[in-house]
């Protein structure tokens, strides 16, 4: 913002003291603005430079409108992303792998990278030593839009000839897929194991399978390539999803300056928009 340097006072100087008052007046004003364009963080600085985010597959449409948002109210940052399972990326980061922000697909996740020291300790003193959690989202069964194989509930995924997709157990959408089994107590083996969520989804947009278990947010996201059916042992397996800046951050501000636009009324409608719960 461009600085306004007053002219020098002219020959009466009861007005050239009022018009001093009125640029600082103005100037003041000025410096509190922090409308959508300001490009200023939390701390008031500048804020500027990469910003590497490690997020659940499962965010990916959300957070990439969010970014978009970031970046045009912050001119000077470039947000990168590392979508996959959350799994894989807790063990990436307790590695060693460069990142800012994790955003995990469930608690237990989270939990891996705190155990490792992977939270940046002044950020988690201040909003949580396990992570801020941020939304919540539930199971669907996804079948093409024809449903060909007649699926209505989640004992039917254990019919004969029924192939279904699951994600792998140690992924979150798979250990919530096993919560819900168990709550059902049925015993299921897909005809295959997926990395994260998306590929799950993936196979039940092409076809290849009859039937997938997906989060509420990715059968939006599909738009209309599935049809998402809710079954009531979805209940017992609701995942929160928390998020945190990381100890390996390079700029602590900026990261949490992330954080803030994620978790702010704009961020939380996008997500509430994508099919996530806020709290």
């Amino acid at each position: 913002m461009r600085e306004t340097t007053p002219r020098s006072a002219p020959r009466r100087p009861v007005a050239g003291a009022v018009a001093l008052l009125g640029l600082v007046a103005l100037a003041a004003c000025a410096t509190e603005d922090t409308g959508p364009g300001d490009p200023s963080g939390p701390s008031g600085g500048t804020l500027s430079g990469e910003l590497t985010v490690f997020a659940a597959a499962s965010l990916t449409d959300a957070f990439t409108e969010i970014a978009e948002d970031f970046e045009a109210r912050h001119p000077g940052v470039e947000v990168t992303f590392n979508f996959a399972g959350s799994s894989e990326l807790a063990q990436q980061i307790n590695s060693g792998a460069p990142a800012d922000v994790f955003a995990a697909a469930n608690t237990a996740t989270m939990d891996q990278v705190v155990e490792g020291e992977g939270l940046d300790t002044d950020w988690a003193d201040e909003h949580g030593h396990d992570g801020l959690v941020f939304v919540t989202n539930t199971l669907r069964i996804a079948v093409p839009p024809d449903n060909p194989a007649g699926i209505v509930d989640l004992a039917d995924l254990a019919g004969d000839g029924v192939q279904a997709a699951f994600c792998a157990e140690e992924v979150p959408c798979g250990a919530a897929t096993d919560a819900v089994l168990d709550a059902a107590g049925l015993e299921i083996t897909p005809v295959t194991y997926e990395e994260d969520v998306r590929a799950v989804l993936t196979k039940v947009e092409l076809g290849e399978v009859d039937a997938g278990l997906v989060y509420a947010t990715d059968v939006l996201s599909a738009e209309g390539r599935v049809e998402g059916l809710e079954f009531p042992e979805a209940d017992q397996a609701v995942n929160d999803y928390p998020l945190g800046v990381l100890s390996a951050s390079r700029d602590t501000a900026l990261a949490a300056a992330w954080v803030e636009a994620v978790t702010s009324d704009d961020g939380a409608a996008v997500l509430r928009d994508a099919g996530f719960a806020t709290p």
